[in-house]
């Protein structure tokens, strides 16, 4: 599955592997880091909070056991159930976009293929241990797999920019098989016929290709198909095998011939992620597209939508129980999870008790009532809990759909006003986000807001960080207008209201440093004397010092940076490494501070920044995103992007 936005940028379709295999380098670079720094303070255990759910990319129903269900996920690893999807657990946290899933239903081998350039992993034991079996595998993003049912050590992957591999002894080493495809061909779906397990078909951009000889040599099949498209699933009849589906963009293709010919869709049903095929009908087929779940019963020549229930329509994944075909499995790519259906997909419900394998890209602590939180979602919205995290609720009427949801802040004076920023401008809630009302009023059109800040003392002054520079309102958010003066770098990332004088603030910019301003906004100078950095992501002023103020970087080799003299002049930390996405200070101990890093998890230090020790016991997730804590400093909350939120406390 393609990865989603962060606060810099969203990623869409074709660009997922290429962003991948810079997260692999730069989580193999952290390894040192947090190896050296992973010392202290381990009785410190993290707690899973929720909220449930998270981006699906592959599912899998146990062959010889169908209440076994294994689930891949973006960044959260992959998640079992062994009771038909009502209970899940992470049995591996570290896998990344794990975009196949496949089971040997001889020996029970269960395959995984990621595109986060680790390639393919094994797991002899039913999830419960992985082993990586990548000699001779060259291209490591893996977007499809399939096993020959007549002989299980032999499996085909389809990789990113390096065609089909095949290996004959069941991964031990592999072997490139591309004679006939494209150069650096982006396979992203594999097929082999059941019958005659020589014979696939292999899904590219610009069409479809079929080998007869075992992948020994390819030809192009595409009579019919459009050369723009690409087929991104691939589904061949157990009975009658010259008949194939090929998902792709507008539809379903299908072909009653081998391939010779393709028909086009006489529907167009979205772009297709993913097809299932009931076992024992086989003329009943479903889609997973950019639009839900579609069925057909009569072979593909009609469909109709089935999204009953079905909160998440970014259908990504399907899996069909193989005994029990009425059961079957999708998984949303937009955060939703995993729904199931028992009733041939009339009706879907969301099944995630224990999946937490969400992004929570902003957190907020109501100050009065600690046990109420607001958590962001990027695509889902907003969720809130008023019981510490044991239970969640959606708090998004009034929201749009699909918000691009970017920041939270809640007015420390009254705090059932809650404030919104999301890829289209401001959002505020006067009743504890049970309902939000747009304040956009002088933002630019659709305004992608990154980041709200609240004066202390007049919680009607609000600040806003775009893409477009800094706005202010007077007057809770009812008007915005401009102030940005002096800012040369406009993409605002952070922003720091001083709790004593609140008139002076502090913007981290993408690409200009740390700019301050003494006068609410009116103008800004550059602070970057002993910055080694340009990009701030994160900014945090001591409470009792306000002179004193942190800054984290995720650029370079990022790192959190000091300055005790109000941004006049600034050093760098002992944690002068390090992918950091966030700071907070402990508003109680202003000598302790906590480092959020995307790769590493969360540092703490007790000594205002001269050592840190990595605190990462219980976080199986360490792609740190947001960092909040309680104003009693009794607990500290984390959210991570995959991995859904945890406290420490």
């Amino acid at each position: 599955m393609e990865p989603r936005g962060s606060v810099f940028t969203t990623l869409h379709p074709g660009v997922g592997a290429r962003f991948s295999q810079v997260i692999a380098s730069l989580i193999f670079a952290m390894c040192c880091l947090v190896a050296t720094c992973e010392a202290s303070a381990q009785e410190l255990i993290w707690k899973s909070i929720g909220p449930e759910g998270g981006d699906i990319a592959s599912l899998a129903v146990d062959c010889i056991d169908p209440d076994t269900v294994y689930a891949g996920t973006a960044l959260g690893g992959i998640f079992k159930s062994v009771d038909g999807a009502t209970h899940w657990s992470n049995v591996n946290s570290t896998l990344t976009y794990v975009q196949a899933l496949a089971m040997d239903c001889v020996t029970s081998n269960l395959y995984a293929g990621t595109i986060g350039g680790y390639g393919v992993f094994v797991s002899t034991d039913r999830g419960a241990t992985w082993t990586a079996i990548n000699t001779g595998l060259t291209k490591t993003e893996v977007w499809t797999l399939v096993i020959d049912s007549t002989d299980p050590d032999t499996i085909y992957v389809g990789t990113f920019g390096g065609g089909v591999f095949k290996t004959v002894n069941g991964g031990t080493s592999w072997s490139p098989v591309n004679t006939g495809l494209p150069l650096n061909a982006d396979v992203r779906s594999l097929a082999i016929d059941t019958v005659n397990p020589s014979t696939l078909y292999a899904g590219i951009t610009g069409g479809a290709f079929k080998s007869t000889d075992g992948g020994a040599t390819w030809t192009a099949i595409n009579s019919g198909f459009p050369s723009y498209n690409e087929i991104r699933a691939l589904m061949i009849d157990p009975v009658e095998p010259l008949t194939i589906y090929g998902g792709a963009l507008g539809g379903v293709f299908k072909s009653s011939d081998g391939g010779a010919h393709w028909n086009a869709p006489l529907v167009n049903i979205g772009v297709v992620y993913a097809l299932a095929m009931d076992p024992m009908i086989p003329s009943t087929l479903y889609a997973g597209t950019s639009g839900g779940i579609f069925k057909s019963n009569d072979g593909g020549t009609s469909w109709r939508a089935i999204n009953t229930g079905l909160a998440d329509r970014y259908a990504y994944s399907l899996a069909i129980h193989p005994v029990t075909p009425s059961t079957l499995y999708a998984g949303g790519a937009f955060g939703g999870g995993v729904f199931k259906s028992v009733d041939e997909g009339e009706n879907w419900g969301a099944v995630n008790t224990g999946l937490t394998a969400i992004d929570i890209d902003a957190f907020a602590i109501d100050p009065v009532t600690p046990s109420t939180l607001y958590a962001g979602n990027f695509f889902l919205g907003v969720f809130k809990t008023t019981d510490g995290g044991h239970t969640w609720s959606m708090a998004n009427t009034g929201l749009m759909s699909l918000p691009a949801f970017r920041t939270l802040a809640i007015d420390p004076v009254a705090p059932s006003t809650v404030y919104a920023g999301t890829g289209f401008g401001a959002y505020k809630s006067i009743d504890g986000a049970a309902h939000w009302n747009p304040i956009n009023t002088g933002l630019p059109p659709n305004t992608d807001l990154l980041v709200m800040a609240i004066d202390p003392v007049t919680s009607s002054t609000l600040y806003a960080g775009t893409y477009k520079g800094v706005f202010r309102s007077s007057d809770g958010g009812a008007t915005w207008s401009s102030a940005s003066m002096g800012l040369t770098n406009l993409t605002i990332l952070a922003l720091a209201i001083d709790p004593v004088t609140p008139s002076t603030l502090y913007a981290g910019t993408f690409a200009g440093g740390v700019f301050k301003s003494s006068d609410e906004g009116a103008s800004w100078i550059s602070m970057n004397t002993g910055l080694t950095v340009a990009r701030i992501t994160s900014l945090a002023i001591d409470p009792a010092t306000p002179s004193t103020i942190y800054a984290g970087s995720n650029i370079g080799s990022g790192g959190v940076f000091k300055s005790t003299d109000g941004g006049e002049s600034w050093g760098v930390t002992s944690l002068g490494s390090g992918n950091i996405s966030a700071l907070v200070i402990d508003p109680t101990a202003p000598s302790t501070v906590y480092a959020g890093s995307f790769f590493g998890g969360v540092f703490k230090s007790s000594d205002e920044g001269f050592t840190w020790a990595a605190i990462n016991a219980g976080l199986t997730n360490r792609f740190v995103r947001v960092l909040a804590i309680r104003s009693d400093a009794s607990a500290v909350y984390v959210g991570t992007k995959g991995g859904g939120a945890s406290v420490l406390q």
